[in-house]
């Protein structure tokens, strides 16, 4: 599980930002003990704020290290295509990423410096027995390994300044560094500005695995129906079959309950809820199947605030996320935060160097908020800040409505 996640000089973000998934509340279900760390972790994180203050560059910047961790000893050749803060000093420093995770009881922290240039630093530490020690460490194109990890010897020779280590590494076999890139890289985004969230993108193939082939579980595939109803009680079953149109082609149907008996209809004349929460019910079960994260930009543009509740329960009940995957999401539907507890819920606010500051609404401005405080009708009322600031004078008179 993802423990903490920090984050600087990458977009809006030029001071370090950092998004802590520990519980302060402790004595609920939903808050996940972890006796090697001494202290339990939220399976949910909730980022609001108003427009451009940067809430999805904090999704933005953990998945940016997600992919570059996959995909950098491949095609990262002339260039790091990294996005530094534009203005102050942000180009010329480096960006930052700090991610602490915990892998079958032991915790891992892994931390880069880079530049378009090169990798600057990187190093991944864990903690076995509670002790920190060094997996590798490198600085510029020395690197170091843990005595007894000779067979990652071999990354020297497909490191370059464009590469990130990781990446590299993951491709040996040794668990203690395989199993932390796949926990990584395992993770998932969501939202309707990820380019691939479609129709025909890969939401909806993850999700047409748990109804075909023939060789799906029964339970698996039980569940997973029981998400789709969860759209539209009227559901009873999807098919999914072949038509020859210049070409094979899968047809998506989903029958429903009629007057007349069951009724098949193509999948492009469901609602667009309906369509939306099919593409989902794939993604939401590989990570409740994996305990991986799910990051999911502008929660409330995708989904009704009642699939988004749906969502939330998914991952605060053990029952249903035995493994402990973690959302993290973005939103302005305040309604949900009736469904948050305090330690959940994190704010953000441009300043007025144009740069992003996050903050923990459970301190917030260095005040415990009380557990029982109405999370919803103190954030409606600026209790916490971070809603928008709108001169209605000026916005009439950019209009030009008013002299």
């Amino acid at each position: 599980m993802l423990i903490r996640f920090e984050v600087s000089n990458f977009r809006s973000i030029l001071a370090p930002v950092e998004l802590s998934m520990v519980a302060i509340d402790r004595d609920r279900p939903e808050a996940r003990a972890m006796p090697s760390l001494g202290e339990s972790l939220l399976p949910i994180a909730a980022v609001y704020g108003p427009n451009a203050s940067g809430k999805s560059n904090v999704v933005a910047a953990l998945t940016w290290l997600r992919t570059a961790v996959a995909e950098s000893l491949r095609f990262w050749e002339d260039e790091i295509p990294v996005e530094p803060f534009a203005f102050e000093d942000g180009p010329r420093r480096p960006t930052e990423f700090t991610v602490e995770s915990t892998i079958d009881g032991v915790r891992f922290e892994y931390t880069v410096e880079i530049d378009r240039q090169a990798v600057r630093y990187e190093g991944l530490f864990h903690y076995p027995e509670k002790k920190r020690r060094r997996v590798f460490e490198r600085e510029g194109d020395k690197i170091q390994f843990q005595r007894g990890l000779g067979s990652l010897s071999g990354t020297r020779e497909l490191l370059t300044p464009h590469t990130l280590a990781l990446s590299v590494v993951r491709r040996f076999a040794e668990p203690v560094v395989t199993e932390f890139a796949r926990d990584l890289v395992a993770g998932q985004t969501l939202g309707p500005q990820q380019p691939w969230f479609s129709s025909a993108g890969p939401p909806i193939l993850t999700t047409l695995r748990f109804f075909g082939p023939d060789d799906v579980v029964p339970e698996v595939r039980a569940r997973a129906l029981a998400l789709v109803r969860l759209a539209d009680l009227g559901i009873d079953d999807v098919l999914i079959d072949t038509v020859e149109d210049g070409g094979a082609q899968r047809r998506v149907r989903l029958v429903h309950r009629a007057t007349s008996g069951r009724e098949p209809l193509d999948f492009a004349v469901e609602s667009e809820g309906t369509r939306t929460w099919f593409r989902l019910v794939g993604p939401v079960l590989k990570a409740l199947a994996a305990g991986s994260v799910l990051l999911f930009d502008e929660l409330d543009a995708s989904l009704h605030p009642t699939l988004s509740t749906q969502l939330l329960r998914l991952f605060h009940d053990p029952a249903t996320n035995p493994a402990g995957a973690q959302l993290i999401f973005t939103s302005h539907d305040t309604s949900l935060l009736n469904h948050l507890n305090r330690d959940e819920v994190w704010l953000t606010e441009k300043g007025d160097d144009g740069a992003t500051r996050l903050g923990a609404l459970a301190d917030f401005a260095g005040e415990r908020v009380r557990r029982s405080q109405n999370l919803e009708k103190a954030y409606l009322h600026g209790r916490f800040g971070a809603l928008p600031d709108v001169d209605r004078a000026d916005m009439l008179r950019a209009l030009g409505l008013i002299g």
